[in-house]
């Protein structure tokens, strides 16, 4: 499957890709992680609570979603972890175990009704973890929003909303991104770089792609322009590549990260950091096809979530951004 270079999110950070300053990419690096990288598996994300009815699912999957981001204290650099039957779960995963036990619990969490009316002390009781779940304010404002627009404009149900329109990521304005993005501000993930605007949609894509992930093999939900789709850029993405050599910082740069300063929102450094993630691992992607049969070519999610799942529980220090967004 080719890559869609034009898409929405890839076409807007190659503006910032042709401008990079605070740190480089080097294509040598790529080529050599792609000769062993294309002979591993690729896999897709495992669910640790896959529900029988896949309308819950999906709505499962839009809240998670609303919620994906920020599991590192921002003070400590400790991430948020839980010790579930002697085996630790890190950030998300210890997130979707969580929600997933509250909603087993009679709790019905992704119901917009729900969501609109939830607390800061409902939340907080339902992430117990060995730090306070960061930005618990955030998170329930938050919800409270996405509630109240579900419950306006969908009878506070996720699956109007997804039947509302194609099941394709673009359509001429009417495709799951574009309408996520446009009723439900929480998921304009987009910044402002050098008078472009540069678009990251990093929790909007994740959401689609676990839905797709989950259910295109039963045929009950397909997605229909993946390869549309890229990289989510986020914290843990960018220590792989850091780690791969692919990406290098710039000394100022790279001191910032590893003392654990904050790289402020919308700031040159935090684009570019999120640019690069989603632009090099669409050539990775497409170097590591070059090297695998047709039939068993991946799409960029699929390097994403090899990436991710390796690196997100890491010792090694991430870039820290106060944001909702990811």
């Amino acid at each position: 499957m080719n890559i869609n270079w034009d898409s929405e999110v890839l076409s807007s950070v190659s503006i910032a890709i042709q401008q990079l300053k605070h740190l480089s990419i080097n294509h040598e690096s790529i080529e050599n992680t792609a000769d062993w990288l294309a002979f591993e598996e690729f896999s897709f994300p495992k669910n640790n609570k896959v529900r029988e009815n896949p309308k819950d699912f999906i709505r499962a999957t839009m809240f998670m979603n609303t919620l994906n981001f920020a599991f590192t204290d921002f003070q400590t650099s400790t991430k948020y972890e839980i010790n579930q039957d002697d085996e630790i779960l890190s950030d998300s995963e210890a997130m979707y175990f969580q929600v997933n036990q509250a909603i087993d619990s009679g709790n019905n969490l992704f119901d917009g009704n729900v969501m609109a009316s939830l607390t800061l002390e409902q939340l907080s009781n339902i992430f117990t973890g060995n730090i306070e779940m960061p930005m618990l304010k955030e998170r329930v404002e938050i919800l409270n929003n996405v509630g109240q627009k579900l419950v306006d404009n969908y009878e506070g149900d996720w699956i109007n909303f997804i039947y509302n329109g194609p099941k394709k990521l673009y359509a001429n304005g009417e495709g799951l991104i574009e309408r996520l993005v446009n009723e439900f501000p929480r998921f304009d993930d987009s910044s402002e770089y050098k008078g472009n605007k540069v678009k990251f949609y990093k929790l909007a894509q994740l959401a689609f792609w676990g839905i797709h992930g989950e259910l295109s093999g039963s045929n009950y939900f397909k997605i229909e322009d993946m390869h549309s789709m890229t990289a989510f850029a986020d914290y843990i993405v960018p220590v792989a590549l850091d780690v791969m050599k692919i990406t290098t910082y710039t000394p100022q740069l790279d001191e910032k990260i590893r003392n654990g300063e904050l790289i402020e929102r919308d700031s040159e450094e935090e684009i570019e950091i999120r640019s690069t993630s989603i632009y090099a691992t669409a050539i990775l992607t497409e170097k590591v096809n070059e090297r695998r049969p047709e039939n068993k070519s991946i799409i960029i999610p699929q390097l994403d979530y090899r990436l991710w799942k390796n690196y997100h529980a890491t010792h090694h220090p991430h870039h820290l951004t106060y944001t909702t967004m990811y």
